[in-house]
């Protein structure tokens, strides 16, 4: 397994994202390789300051531009054609029946990612436009918000098609049997949304081969309605940003009140409020998948840390088993027709 890391994206990177990357080969084999794409000089360099020059499983792709965190996407690739990002996805790219890489990663400009990996992986048969899958934290158990940011203004068709990936996803990656699609809206009522979310509302209707249950609102997220919520990339990463924030609020003012006002207690529940914190930590959870790429795209928090990127490793090894894309496409290719 080859795993392609834009070693300069990111808002710590390079130095978090190289050495999140080099902690990983902790979990390859022999057999597998990271490719390390970014500047030969400072991936080198700190390549030899962990005595790991002679590894085998390290190989560099030198490029000499990088796309910053907010630069236009579309201007940004077309300007900067021997960016990180760019050859990165590159390597992606199916070519002769082969890749050069199983899997790409980056934790760069996201709106640039999405669109660098349609331009070179393309996009799976019958897939309109890809979505961002990532599993929010629920108290009972994982749900999968899609899409997250990969298009903030897209059709009812493709909102359609989210709900039949985010299903294949929560089935295949969280096992949930019969994954419940919910629809994001301002209300539980037939006629409330707007135009985007009526119109898509009626085409899950229609379409019997998903377990549809309905609009769910904001509040109904962490109450076990639903296992995969549907929603445009606008909103879905307001929503994720809003989750992201409150978890970690929430834990701090907790340690804060144990600190405060009970100071005695901060040994006997420490431990259990940092696995609980651990959780909602979206560091733990490495990468959310670009669902409907020809390929495996991991795209991570722009904030990313090292365990980020160690963790985003360690779920692409998880996410290569699965055989996602093969279920996306024969979910997509039955349902055609169908609305």
């Amino acid at each position: 397994m080859r795993i392609a890391i834009d070693v300069m994206g990111g808002d710590h990177a390079p130095d978090a994202i190289l050495s999140g990357a080099l902690d990983a080969l902790t979990l390859l084999n022999d057999q597998d390789q990271l490719v390390l794409v970014g500047d030969l000089r400072i991936i080198e360099d700190g390549v030899t300051a962990r005595d790991l020059s002679g590894d085998a499983r390290i190989e560099i792709e030198p490029t000499t531009q990088i796309i910053a965190m907010d630069e236009t996407p579309v201007t940004a690739l077309r300007a900067k054609p021997d960016s990180s990002l760019v050859r990165m996805a590159e390597l992606g790219k199916r070519r002769a029946g082969a890749r050069r890489c199983d899997v790409i990663i980056s934790a760069g400009n996201t709106g640039a990612t999405v669109a660098a990996a349609q331009m070179s992986m393309r996009r799976l048969p019958g897939v309109h436009r890809p979505c961002i899958a990532v599993p929010l934290p629920t108290f009972s158990g994982n749900m999968v918000l899609c899409d997250a940011g990969a298009n903030p203004e897209p059709k009812p068709t493709h909102l359609h098609q989210y709900g039949h990936m985010g299903a294949i996803y929560s089935n295949r990656v969280l096992e949930c049997d019969q994954p419940r699609v919910a629809l994001l809206s301002i209300g539980g009522e037939e006629g409330k949304g707007n135009m985007l979310t009526r119109e898509t509302h009626q085409l899950f209707k229609n379409d019997k081969r998903l377990n549809y249950i309905g609009y769910v609102e904001g509040r109904d997220l962490f109450e076990d309605r639903c296992d995969v919520v549907v929603t445009e990339g606008f909103t879905g990463n307001v929503v994720l940003k809003l989750v992201e924030g409150l978890s970690s609020g929430i834990f701090r003012a907790v340690a804060r009140e144990f600190q405060e006002g009970a100071p005695q207690m901060v040994q006997q529940f420490g431990t259990i409020v940092k696995k609980i914190y651990a959780k909602h930590d979206y560091h733990e959870y490495g990468g959310a998948p670009l669902l409907g790429a020809n390929g495996i795209c991991l795209i991570c928090h722009g904030s990313s840390e090292a365990r980020t990127i160690v963790n985003a490793v360690r779920a692409a090894r998880r996410y290569y088993q699965y055989d996602l894309n093969d279920g996306i496409v024969e979910a997509l290719g039955a349902c055609e027709g169908v609305v």
